[in-house]
């Protein structure tokens, strides 16, 4: 079976810049890099999905001048490389609770995914104010709104209903997950989707995450068997 849909943790911005003795603000910088790059590779091999960790739900409770640089830079990166991703075909998604981004970030946000909606060539999905609790919270929501009106009898609810509910709804489960800075959790990502995902842990910081390393996560899962709970 192809592989068609990757995630990533991308960890490690801030230990490489205290490695380094930088400000923490120069590994976010770096990390956008690394990402860059790692785009056009995927995009190269012709993977259809890539889903990579942004910043969580969570990372609200970071310093007020790191959570608002963080912001000034996706605004940023959006603005400088917009013209590359249209150009490259590649299909642009944000997931997560989006209403609660700068007003600002936002609409530039909506924009971006507007204008690339018809790109038939990568579709990169960016997980921004997102945690996968909130995200399988919110699927419930809208399944219970609908049972609340009479459309829909509870038991008729499928697994395929949840997951067409979630942020993710229509896109394949990723084969591969892999997380940068050789921490050993999945921290609120994609807990769902990730029922039967292998995973790849890397000590290497996502700064210096190249597509050389991308190639051999490649590999190391071209190893795998996947059972799927099966013998």
């Amino acid at each position: 079976m192809p592989l068609e849909h990757v995630a990533i943790i991308m960890d490690g911005n801030r230990r490489w810049a205290d490695l380094r003795r930088y400000p923490r603000l120069k590994g976010h910088q770096e990390g956008v890099k690394s990402l860059k790059r790692l785009v056009r590779h995927v995009g190269e091999r012709k993977l259809k999905y890539l889903t990579v960790y942004a910043f969580s739900s969570e990372n609200w409770q970071r310093t007020e001048e790191e959570v608002n640089y963080l912001f000034e830079l996706f605004g940023r990166v959006l603005t400088e490389e917009f013209a590359e991703l249209a150009e490259n075909g590649v299909r642009l998604t944000f997931l997560g609770q989006l209403a609660a981004m700068p007003p600002k970030l936002r609409k530039s946000m909506e924009n971006t995914m507007q204008k690339t909606a018809g790109n038939t060539g990568l579709s990169l999905q960016v997980a921004i104010n997102y945690g996968a609790r909130l995200e399988i919270t919110d699927a419930v929501k809208k399944i219970a709104q609908q049972v609340k009106a009479g459309l829909l009898d509870p038991a008729d609810i499928t697994e395929e209903m949840i997951s067409d509910n979630l942020y993710t709804g229509g896109m394949p489960d990723p084969e591969l997950l892999i997380r940068t800075g050789g921490e050993m959790r999945l921290s609120n990502y994609l807990l769902w989707q990730s029922a039967y995902t292998e995973l790849f842990v890397t000590q290497t910081l996502w700064p210096e995450f190249s597509p050389e390393h991308f190639d051999q996560a490649i590999a190391d899962f071209a190893q795998r068997n996947r059972r799927w709970g099966g013998d």
